[in-house]
């Protein structure tokens, strides 16, 4: 089994985001550091070298043998666009996605260009609920 590489760690997550290069991006770092942890009320940390995770959960795959330690939400200030970490279903809020402004989806991801491109108070309520999905299924296992 490949060990994850993706791993919680030691890092500075303040000097990581400072180190972001477009400025605009940075402040939108800055502001969701802040609403991840108003939101939360967990501490940032580091996971791997580019993902700022709020709480971990253990998981272990049906399908697989592997199993490891995994961020219950967060985000990543990525070249093209944000990544949030939001890894309940999306297909469950339509409703506030269709209100949310400008992203696209992946599985488990939301991606913004620009926090000014979203609405803020759908925004926190997708990050809020998918918390809040994230510790109760985890707790249940």
């Amino acid at each position: 089994m490949a060990e994850l590489k993706t791993k919680a760690n030691d890092g500075d997550v303040d000097a990581f985001l400072a180190a972001v290069l477009d400025e605009g991006q940075r402040a939108d770092a800055a502001k969701l550091l802040s609403i991840f942890k108003e939101i939360t009320g967990e501490q940032p940390k580091m996971w791997g070298t580019a993902m700022v995770g709020f709480g971990q959960y253990h998981y272990k795959s049906e399908r697989s043998s592997q199993e490891g330690d995994w961020l219950l939400t967060g985000f990543s200030p990525r070249k093209v666009a944000t990544t949030l970490y939001l890894t309940t279903g999306f297909e469950m809020k339509g409703e506030l996605l269709e209100k949310l402004g400008k992203h696209r989806l992946g599985k488990g991801c939301l991606y913004i260009k620009h926090l000014s491109d979203v609405d803020e108070k759908v925004l926190r309520d997708l990050i809020k609920t998918s918390f809040e999905e994230m510790k109760r299924v985890t707790a249940a296992k």
